[in-house]
């Protein structure tokens, strides 16, 4: 279990944090959604010892970070979201110079590298060296460096960012399995919608300050149905006809409909028969929608 248990960050006159304060249970995944600059990457630092707060502390299975640094970070895994390695190491060897400071010996480092190289799939590039490795490929090393000491607790850093469709895939399955190992596990992410695919809770960061926490329940309850159109040609006929659906608006090459109501694809029968392109259908995410309304900006 981790507990962010009221930190406050400051860099000079800069609040990069504000009192902030939540849990991630054991067998929960939790996504840290924020604006860039919002101060996720600032309480991941903190979390795992690499920051001092000014003020509160972490709590990673009981242990603090701040008092007790070196037992609390054997129990967190941690993916930055800017990984640094010794790009002129070979994959394998890196690892194994990792593992040192978990006290594992050469022999076992390597077992354990070439094990959790396999699952992260990288395993016919044990002995590449990390700068002929692809950012996904990176991402995918840091990943395997986390699990190491097979620690209950976890924080990811924009760690899809980077990934194409199949390591995001990757990146899913991984942390469903960590969870039905009864980890917790904490990410950021802007992809959205990525973020409602795979957390249990979303805590909501602006300006260094918490505005919300809620499951994924309570977003879906309190999203709106918005769909969204890129549609040609947009003219006062189609907003008419848009209306009798909802509040139609339009924002450079999209037509946004809130409070939908109907049946979207008969509207979309329509629109077709009526010649209009329809270039873009859907609604539109719903935790994005969400997180908007919440600190109180337009997209």
């Amino acid at each position: 279990m981790i507990t962010i248990d009221h930190v406050s960050k400051s860099f000079g006159f800069i609040k990069a944090l504000d009192n902030v304060s939540f849990t991630i249970r054991n067998g929960e995944i939790v996504g840290y959604v924020g604006l860039n600059g919002a101060g996720k990457t600032t309480t991941m630092k903190i979390a795992v010892g690499v920051l001092t707060p000014d003020s509160g502390d972490v709590f990673i299975d009981n242990y603090s970070i701040t008092r007790n640094k070196r037992i609390a970070s054997k129990y967190v895994g941690w993916v930055p979201e800017q990984p640094i390695f010794e790009m002129d190491m070979k994959a394998l060897d890196y690892f194994t110079y990792l593992a040192g400071y978990y006290g594992l010996s050469i022999s076992e480092a390597r077992s354990i590298g070439r094990k959790l190289l396999e699952e992260v799939g990288l395993g016919n590039a044990l002995n590449r060296k990390l700068k002929e490795y692809s950012l996904g490929m990176k991402r995918r090393f840091a990943l395997a460096v986390s699990m190491i000491n097979n620690p209950p607790n976890f924080l990811f850093d924009e760690a899809m960012s980077g990934l194409d469709p199949k390591g995001i895939a990757f990146f899913r399955e991984l942390v469903v399995k960590l969870k039905k190992n009864n980890c917790a596990i904490l990410f950021s992410s802007h992809i959205l919608s990525e973020v409602e695919n795979i957390a249990d809770r979303v805590v909501f960061i602006h300006r260094g300050r918490i505005v919300a926490d809620m499951t994924i329940d309570e977003i879906r309850s309190r999203a709106k149905p918005v769909l969204r159109i890129r549609i040609e040609p947009v003219n006062d006929e189609l907003i008419n006809i848009l209306k009798s659906y909802g509040e139609p608006r339009v924002e450079k090459e999209y037509v946004y409909i809130s409070r939908f109501t109907g049946d979207s694809n008969e509207l979309l029968s329509y629109l077709i028969k009526n010649n209009y392109r329809v270039l873009e259908y859907g609604f539109s995410r719903l935790l994005e929608e969400v997180f908007f309304e919440l600190i109180g900006e337009k997209k």
